[in-house]
């Protein structure tokens, strides 16, 4: 559908109304029109308990924002013909062989592993009985210290969930390739993405790590009557089981570089990094290489994001918008990350917006879908539109 004019009103009614219901606790969100900021707002606190308000440059752990980044630099490598997508895992990482239930040994893809058809999974999506937790895999967000060599070796101990191709689930692939690309180049992951994704977009403050932690945002999870503090090992609920987080693990340079999960940054960071993509990928990727990860890859009947979404190589696509009910044109490219954030570029409209909040899971699918009423509000729909006529 076509934009109507963005109202900086609704979009600050929405931030309003989520703060005074305390399901989260501080966000900033910022939105581009045309490759221009239309919007931008800092909220809520950085630091509830000590009245730290939160501030536009503030750095969150950005976690599955960390997979569009990581496959950018793994694209830039295909370009430069050093990565095949078609290529078995195993010529990098050949103690890395999942089996399925039976026993049969699959090969596995690159391609596999960027569109999460691997038949690999993630702990916070599997039962509390499963392999996952048994073998006690991380999934790129706890467990402070932890060696990728020793991950990889309990996800591969691991039963597959499905024959690599035949399905989508969303997974620990990226921490895969992640090993993958280390291996290929001989040098680690944080120092790869440095090279080939943020020192060319000048992302100073995206990273593996954290420069300033002054600036770096409190971690709280929802609870009830408001989001409670973040702690170590903390579980806490997401859809129908428990995800682990470890809020420390970003400070522990021991921890393993999480391709899927492992970065910090700002709002402004993966907003230049997102227009960069929208415009064309320079100067990090060819026009022909955003084309082909903006395609789908899996078909939308994988419902990546529900109804109408597939998934390209980074990210969910919008394969067709009519049973979604969401305003967004197809083509639209989407995705979040658990500690509480959401971010889509909508091609059609040269439109791209950023949502960071410091409160997992409000901030990324959380009960009152903090990221709708955002969306909602950039089109003018829903309860935003009172209140921009009452402003």
């Amino acid at each position: 559908m076509s934009l109507s004019p963005i109202s900086p009103v609704r979009i600050d009614a929405a931030i309003d109304r989520a703060l005074a219901e305390k399901r989260i606790v501080g966000a900033v969100v910022l939105v581009a029109k045309g490759g221009e900021i239309v919007h931008r707002r800092a909220a809520g606190h950085l630091d509830r308990e000590a009245g730290v308000p939160m501030r536009e440059d503030a750095i969150f752990r950005i976690a599955s924002i960390t997979k569009p980044l990581v496959t950018a630099a793994a694209m830039r490598l295909v370009e430069d013909g050093r990565l095949d997508l078609g290529a078995p895992v195993t010529r990098w990482l050949p103690d890395f062989r999942p089996a399925l239930p039976d026993g049969t040994v699959p090969v596995i893809t690159i391609h596999q592993l960027l569109t999460h058809t691997a038949g690999l999974s993630y702990g916070f999506l599997e039962p509390a009985d499963s392999a996952y937790h048994r073998l006690n895999i991380s999934d790129g967000l706890d467990q402070p210290g932890l060696s990728l060599r020793d991950n990889l070796a309990r996800l591969a101990a691991a039963p597959l969930s499905f024959t690599p191709g035949a399905g989508w689930r969303y997974s620990l692939g990226l921490d895969v390739l992640g090993g993958v690309l280390e291996v290929l180049e001989g040098r680690g992951l944080a120092e790869i993405v440095r090279d080939r994704v943020t020192a060319p977009l000048g992302l100073a403050d995206t990273d593996f790590g954290v420069r300033d932690v002054g600036r770096l945002a409190k971690a709280y999870a929802d609870g009830t009557p408001e989001p409670v503090t973040m702690t170590e090992g903390m579980r806490v609920p997401v859809y129908d089981t428990l995800a682990s987080f470890a809020p420390s693990r970003i400070l522990d340079a021991a921890s393993y570089p999480s391709g899927g999960a492992g970065m910090a940054g700002t709002a402004g960071d993966v907003l230049t990094f997102l227009e960069a993509i929208r415009t064309g990928g320079a100067p990090i990727l060819s026009a022909e290489t955003v084309e082909r990860m903006a395609s789908d890859q899996v078909g939308a009947e994988a419902e990546t994001q529900g109804p109408g979404w597939g998934f390209g190589y980074g990210w969910a696509v919008l394969v067709d918008p009519a049973p979604t009910g969401t305003p967004q044109a197809a083509g639209t490219l989407q995705w979040g990350g658990a500690y509480g954030h959401s971010w889509f570029v909508d091609r059609a409209n040269a439109l791209t917006v950023v949502a960071l909040t410091n409160t997992a899971f409000e901030g990324m699918a959380g009960a009152g879908a903090f990221p709708v009423e955002i969306r909602d509000a950039v089109y003018g729909r829903g309860r935003q539109v009172e209140a921009d006529q009452s402003g």
